[in-house]
């Protein structure tokens, strides 16, 4: 493992990946933010595409480069779909995100993202700290669909349900952890206002997807599913910083902000000297 987990460069060559092969990015999302984190995918340069319909979904995820499986409104039904779409993707290699939003506020949704863990290999698995500390069998508070309490212990946590589950884990929050079987990092990157408006978490699972589309490649810079994890957690809060730098007049102003930094980002990184912000946890 390389001493820097990230840099500039590695951020800037993943952006240019992306830009170059504009990935098919697959979500079966939470209806709440359809609209926000299609945005975001394509601004990074992915082209999204929200086809949850169970005649189709499956079909959908084996033409995609990557899924991404958002369980904040999912029904019954919709679980069928995400089930039949992450093992369609699963058998194409294709990777796939999980965002098992507000997991254990109530029994639906345990069980819903249990039925999930048991059908589909996750290669990213993206929560709140509340959600990943649920997952890995420890005590949490969720509220709805936000953590609650102390975000503390979320290296320990992620750890522990990357090493269960194969994936990366990613527990987002004021620093983000990322964490596979080896290593866990924690970046301090991103600004308060991200947590202003509704969709930011959802928003950075689609860039996770979209990121995440393009390791492993041939011809591809990006080496691994950690590396375009920890290259999405970045540029996202990144992006945050720069919004912020605008000084925004409010929250929907600030929301705007933040896409057109997504799109600036994409068409042009500019040095962030973010390897300073990236410590192992």
């Amino acid at each position: 493992m390389p001493a820097e987990p990230i840099d500039d460069e590695r951020i800037r060559a993943t952006l240019s990946a992306v830009r170059e092969s504009a990935p098919l990015v697959h979500h079966l999302t939470n209806d709440v933010t359809v609209s926000e984190t299609a945005n975001v995918t394509l601004h990074w340069g992915g082209l999204p595409v929200m086809a949850d319909a169970p005649a189709e979904a499956g079909d959908m995820a084996a033409g995609a480069d990557a899924v991404v499986i958002n369980t904040g409104t999912a029904s019954e039904t919709d679980v069928d779909a995400m089930v039949d779409a992450g093992a369609r993707a699963n058998e194409a290699g294709i990777p796939v995100v999980l965002d098992p939003v507000g997991y254990g506020a109530t029994p639906h949704r345990v069980e819903s993202v249990g039925r999930l863990l048991d059908a589909v290999e996750f290669d990213v698995i993206k929560g709140n700290v509340g959600e990943i500390r649920g997952l890995a069998g420890e005590e949490a508070t969720v509220k709805g669909v936000e953590s609650v309490g102390d975000s503390g212990g979320s290296a320990s946590a992620a750890r522990a349900l990357a090493a269960e589950t194969g994936a990366v884990v990613v527990a987002s929050g004021p620093v983000d952890v990322v964490a596979d079987d080896g290593a866990s990092h924690e970046l301090a990157v991103g600004h308060e206002r991200m947590g202003s408006f509704v969709g930011s978490g959802c928003m950075l699972a689609s860039t996770l997807g979209t990121m995440t589309a393009v390791a492993d490649a041939s011809d591809s810079s990006v080496d691994s599913t950690r590396e375009a994890a920890l290259v999405a957690c970045a540029a996202y809060g990144i992006a945050g910083e720069r919004a912020a730098a605008s000084d925004p007049a409010g929250p929907a102003s600030y929301r705007t902000a933040f896409m057109d930094a997504v799109a600036s980002l994409a068409a042009d990184f500019s040095d962030s000297d973010v390897e300073s912000r990236v410590s192992q946890a």
